[in-house]
């Protein structure tokens, strides 16, 4: 078997003797070389050593005509599938807030007309109720009711969120057609239609998702198995008893500790009725109010027995069971602020004060009882008695020595009543 190498290498060879004989002849380019078999012009290539065809326009036509096939394609436009293809990895436009029905599946409300028109929000949440549990506001966590009105006066229609769909099919059947203070009842799913333009700053705002996740734990404990509550059994917020008429919030002002002592003070007399689990004083409330929450009803009964009607601070207390509802926090006006604020410099200013004055006292008073104190060695050193009665001599000095000791407040003050030197 012939080697290819090996032939080429005599094809080259024969080129370029080729080339020599028609360099020899005089022929004008002696870098070409035709085939006589089938008219192919080769160009010699100086760095590879070697001739090649010659790439012309001549070349490129005869080249097509014998080794490619032409055939009619059309030219077709590009499917959906292609289309989505490309527009993978870029970022969908938003589509832009419009109005949208909600479908029958997920709709939880419900649209009330035939209501009496002296009813109040409550008496619609406890109506509603019978059929189911009322969503509440994430943000406010009121009922999601709402009672219509025209011109400040009840309409008579309400509506009325729930928070399972199968609430809305019990109200419909149980509801609808319900007796209810002499009116009939009609209801039905609520329907919305667009009153004007869609305006989407009016749309509520979207939860994040730790606040859906911990709404949705809420809901779901609402709807856990438990016990009932049974008949007669008190609720947990009759625990709380509220006292009124305990201080005036201008008291604080005056003296920034009193708070602390009267939440001690308050503490202290009502667990005579109980355990006290908390004390709030709520120091910004005009009417003074403290709320004091005990372990049992019956120990908050047992406290309003004892401060209801008492006299304190030449106030007359009031004490009663706290109606779950009413909210005693009052908040802070800016210049009520700022007056507490400069009320505290000051205070913390005279106590700075004070502080210096009694380190200087105790540093006088420590100068004076070490120069008595040596006085009194050296007088006891020197002393002579000839007459034999320096011991009861130096008993009668000793009896009338003092000692110093420290003072709860930081200084010093002398005790008469310390042990006497004695000699032997």
């Amino acid at each position: 078997m012939a080697d290819p190498d090996f032939e080429e290498q005599l094809k080259l060879e024969e080129l370029e003797k080729q080339r020599k004989e028609l360099k020899e002849s005089g022929v004008s380019d002696p870098y070409t070389y035709v085939d006589p078999n089938d008219g192919t012009v080769f160009e010699w290539d100086a760095k590879k050593q070697a001739y090649f065809p010659k790439i012309d326009d001549d070349f490129i036509v005869k080249y097509q005509s014998n080794y490619t096939y032409q055939e009619d394609i059309k030219e077709s436009k590009p499917d959906d599938t292609n289309v989505a293809s490309t527009a993978t990895g870029e970022k969908r436009k938003a589509s832009e807030p419009s109005w949208f029905e909600v479908d029958d599946d997920h709709n939880t409300n419900v649209y009330v007309t035939g209501l009496p028109l002296d009813i109040t929000e409550d008496e619609f949440v406890e109506l509603m109720q019978k059929c189911g549990l009322v969503m509440k506001d994430p943000v406010t966590m009121k009922y999601k009711v709402k009672l219509y009105r025209e011109n400040g006066l009840l309409k008579g229609d309400g509506l009325c969120t729930y928070i399972k769909i199968e609430s809305v099919t019990l109200a419909l059947d149980i509801l609808d057609g319900y007796m209810y203070k002499g009116k009939t009842l009609h209801v039905e799913r609520a329907k919305f239609q667009l009153k004007g333009q869609y305006d989407p700053s009016k749309k509520p705002k979207k939860l994040k998702a730790k606040e859906k996740e911990k709404l949705k734990k809420k809901q779901e404990k609402l709807f856990e198995w438990g016990f009932d509550k049974l008949r007669g059994m008190r609720s947990k917020r009759e625990n709380t008893v509220i006292i009124k008429h305990m201080f005036e919030p201008k008291e604080f002002d005056e003296d920034a500790t009193l708070l602390s002592d009267l939440q001690s003070d308050i503490k202290e007399e009502c667990s005579k009725c109980g355990e006290v689990k908390k004390v709030v004083i709520y120091d910004h409330n005009p009417e003074g109010v403290v709320a004091v929450t005990f372990a049992t009803p019956e120990m908050a009964d047992e406290c309003i027995n004892l401060m209801n009607g008492r006299w304190f601070a030449s106030r007359q207390l009031t004490a009663e069971t706290w109606d779950g509802k009413t909210k005693y926090k009052v908040a802070e006006t800016e210049e009520h602020r700022m007056k507490r604020l400069q009320a505290w410099e000051k205070f913390l200013e005279e106590k700075g004060t004070a502080s210096e004055n009694s380190l200087q006292n105790m540093k006088a008073s420590a100068s004076n009882s070490n120069l008595n104190s040596s006085q009194n060695d050296y007088e006891l050193a020197g002393a002579t008695d000839s007459s034999g009665d320096s011991d009861s001599e130096d008993k009668t000095k000793s009896s009338k020595e003092s000692y110093p000791v420290m003072q709860a407040n930081g200084g010093f003050s002398f005790n008469s009543s310390a042990p006497s030197r004695n000699n032997t």
